[in-house]
C-alpha cells in the first residue's frame, strides 16, 4: 500500500470550479493500493479555504477521518487578484449558473488545521522515503514546505505534479505553474524524485455524460458525488471549450501512481519562466543533447519525468473498477 498526501485545490459543488481534484481525491480514497494520509488545500482554482471545505464535507459524507489541512491563501509572489477575478467569476452569466442548479454545495465545515506545508513537511520528514505527495494545484504550500524543511526533497519518496504546458496552441501558460511561477521554480530545482503531468497529456483525457454514468453507476456515496459534481462540469466544458465532455486532469495523477501503464513518459530538463511579461510563468522542456545550444548552460533546468501520453480507455476503466467495489 503506498502512502500518499493529496495537495489540491477542488471546486466539486462550487458553481463555476473545475471538479478535476475532487474526481481524484474519489479514485485515491476508492483504491485499496493507496493509503490517503493527508489531505491539503492550496489558493489555486477555488480559494484555499474554500478546497477545504470542499475536501472535508467529501470526507464527512464518507465517515472518513483523513485530516484537512488549510494551507496557502495565496502566491509566494504572484500577484492573485488577477487570477481570482478569473477564476471565481466564471459563471456569471444566469445561463451557466443554471447548469448548477440543485447541486448541493459543500456544508460549512471547519478544516483540521490552517498550516498545510507544516502538516506536509512533518509527516514526509518523520517518515522519510514512505511518503508520495501528489501535488494537483499549485505549488505553494509544497514550496513552504520545502523552506521550513529543508531535508523534506530527500525525505518524500516521490512527487507527482499535475503542472505546466508545453506544446498547445491555445496555451501560454496553465493555472497550476502560472498562478506560483516561484514556488513551481522551486519545487522543480529542489532535487526531490518528480514526475510531471502536464496538460499536454491531461488535455489527451475524456469524460463523457455516458462515461459519467457508467462509471458512477454503483450505489455508494462516492459514487454520488462524482455524478452530481462533475455533470455541471461536463455540460459548462462542452459550451466553453467546445469538446464532447471534460478533461480530466487531476485524476491521471493518481491513475498513474496506481497503473503506470495508464500513460507514458520520457525525462526532460524542464524549467518556468520567472521574468515579468507575458510568457511569466510558462513552462519549457528540451531532450539532451541540444542541435543548437550556444548561450544554453550545460543542464538547464531540472531532470524531470513528463508524462506524454494517456491511455484514456484504460484510465475509464481503472476510475469504474475503483468505484464499483465500493461497499456502502
Amino acid at each position: 500500500m503506498k502512502r500518499v498526501i493529496i495537495d489540491c485545490d477542488p471546486g466539486n459543488g462550487i458553481a463555476g470550479a473545475n471538479t478535476d481534484d475532487g474526481l481524484a481525491i474519489a479514485l485515491a480514497l476508492a483504491s485499496p493500493a493507496l493509503s490517503v494520509e493527508l489531505i491539503t488545500t492550496v489558493a489555486g482554482n477555488t480559494p484555499s479555504e474554500t478546497g477545504a471545505r470542499v475536501a472535508k464535507d467529501l470526507l464527512l459524507r464518507l465517515g472518513s477521518f483523513v485530516p484537512v489541512v488549510q494551507g496557502a491563501t495565496q502566491a509566494l509572489k504572484e500577484d492573485p487578484t488577477p487570477w481570482r477575478a478569473a477564476l471565481d467569476n466564471r459563471v456569471c452569466q444566469p445561463d451557466m449558473q443554471r447548469l448548477w442548479r440543485g447541486v448541493r454545495e459543500p456544508a460549512a465545515v471547519a478544516p483540521d488545521g490552517d498550516d498545510a506545508a507544516s502538516a506536509i513537511g512533518e509527516l514526509i520528514c518523520n517518515n522519510p522515503g514512505e511518503i508520495t505527495l501528489v501535488a494537483i494545484g499549485p505549488l505553494t504550500n509544497v514550496a513552504t514546505a520545502m523552506q521550513r524543511y529543508p531535508a523534506m526533497a530527500e525525505a518524500v519518496a516521490e512527487i507527482v505534479i499535475m503542472g505546466g504546458v508545453f506544446g498547445l496552441d491555445d496555451y501560454i501558460k496553465d493555472t497550476n505553474f502560472g498562478l506560483d511561477p516561484e514556488a513551481a521554480h522551486q519545487v522543480l530545482h529542489s532535487g526531490a524524485a518528480i514526475t510531471l503531468v502536464p496538460m499536454d497529456v491531461t488535455t489527451q483525457t475524456m469524460l463523457t455524460h455516458q462515461d459519467l454514468l457508467r462509471i458512477t453507476a454503483s450505489d455508494h456515496p462516492l459514487s454520488h458525488f462524482v455524478r452530481e459534481t462533475l455533470r455541471p462540469w461536463i455540460d459548462y466544458s462542452m459550451r466553453t471549450r467546445n469538446i464532447p465532455g471534460s478533461w480530466i486532469h487531476d485524476v491521471l495523477v493518481v491513475a498513474w501512481l496506481l497503473n503506470q501503464r495508464v500513460a507514458s513518459g520520457t525525462d526532460y530538463r524542464v524549467d518556468i519562466e520567472l521574468r515579468p511579461g507575458a510568457t511569466r510563468g510558462k513552462s519549457w522542456r528540451y531532450r539532451t543533447p541540444l542541435r543548437v545550444d550556444v548561450g544554453i548552460p550545460a543542464e538547464a533546468g531540472a531532470l524531470v519525468h513528463v508524462l506524454h501520453h494517456v491511455d484514456n480507455a484504460l484510465l475509464l476503466t481503472m476510475i469504474e473498477e475503483a468505484l464499483s467495489q465500493l461497499k456502502r
